[in-house]
């Protein structure tokens, strides 16, 4: 009986993790935040490039979260390979949350309704080092 609980469990999961990766498959393609990051970064020619990173980073990021393999690499080397993994992070979530932004044109909205004449750049760098000095601060006081 327990083991059929299970089975019944493992296939909830697993039918509710492909759902959530497709969600934000879908929503990366239909939005066309691929195409829109490779010609803003004129890298064009490596868009297959892209749809592999997303799909692998996805897939194996899935794969360790879920089992909790361990990943030995010592502590210098794993502080240091942590370090380039969460600046890679913030640099592929930056770039959604930037794509996706310019796609629905919410800066250019946003910069007629409040009127704003000058200082753009300053607020979205003000954007940028909030959440970067809140993600310091959330992880330094250990709230995850």
């Amino acid at each position: 009986m327990i083991v059929i609980k299970q089975l019944i469990c493992g296939v909830i999961g697993l039918g509710a993790g492909l759902a959530t990766a497709g969600g934000v498959f879908a929503l990366i393609t239909v939005v066309g935040i691929i195409p829109r990051l490779a010609g803003k970064t004129r890298t064009a020619v490596h868009i297959r490039f892209y749809e592999w990173a997303i799909i692998l980073g996805g897939t194996f990021g899935n794969i360790i979260s879920v089992f909790r393999i361990p990943l030995p690499l010592g502590n210098v080397l794993g502080t240091l390979f942590m370090a380039i993994f969460g600046f890679g992070c913030g640099i592929f979530v930056s770039s959604l949350i930037m794509a996706l932004a310019e796609t629905l044109d919410v800066f250019p909205i946003m910069v007629r309704r409040i009127r704003l004449k000058v200082g753009l750049p300053m607020i979205v760098c003000g954007l940028a080092i909030g959440k970067t000095l809140g993600a310091f601060l959330y992880f330094y006081k250990g709230w995850s």
